[in-house]
């Protein structure tokens, strides 16, 4: 498994317990739905200017948002939607977008740890590029059970 975190800002201190919270959410979501580590994921920690640059330029909404998730692969609900030629070592899932900076507006908000908030950012992205999503009811209550699942295992409970 080769999980790639870059940090492109500068407000806030990201450490390796930060970084820990990030590699942990990816490996704890992976393991439910992977039967190996050939995977490769990108996350990138950015501020609230860069993420909402992002989220008008791919989804033309002009305004941050905590999370943005660019999948290589097709995937719907965990399994993989298209015969893929593996011809390097770890298999690129996609590029994750986290907003730090939103992390913690979001964790003082909700009243939980900022470690909690980055752990549900960083499962709730990776389930994004394994195809789960939430625009239907059905399908956001999969995605929270699968959320709550790995957030639980990690013992970072609300």
């Amino acid at each position: 498994m080769k999980i790639i975190i870059q940090n492109q800002q500068d407000k806030y201190q990201i450490d390796e317990s930060i970084s820990k919270i990030i590699e942990d959410s990816v490996l704890n979501t992976l393991k439910i739905f992977m039967d190996d580590e050939n995977y490769e994921i990108s996350v990138m920690i950015v501020d609230n200017q860069f993420i909402k640059e992002l989220n008008k330029h791919y989804r033309s909404i002009d305004r941050e948002t905590d999370v943005l998730s660019f999948p290589i692969f097709e995937f719907k609900n965990g399994e993989l939607q298209e015969d893929i030629a593996i011809v390097e070592e770890e298999i690129p899932l996609g590029d994750i977008v986290i907003s730090i900076e939103k992390a913690y507006e979001q964790a003082k908000e909700f009243g939980h740890s900022v470690e909690r908030e980055i752990a549900y950012l960083t499962v709730h992205s990776v389930l994004h590029l394994l195809g789960f999503d939430h625009i239907e009811e059905d399908d956001r209550r999969l995605m929270r059970k699968y959320e709550e699942m790995v957030l639980e295992g990690m013992g970072l409970t609300r």
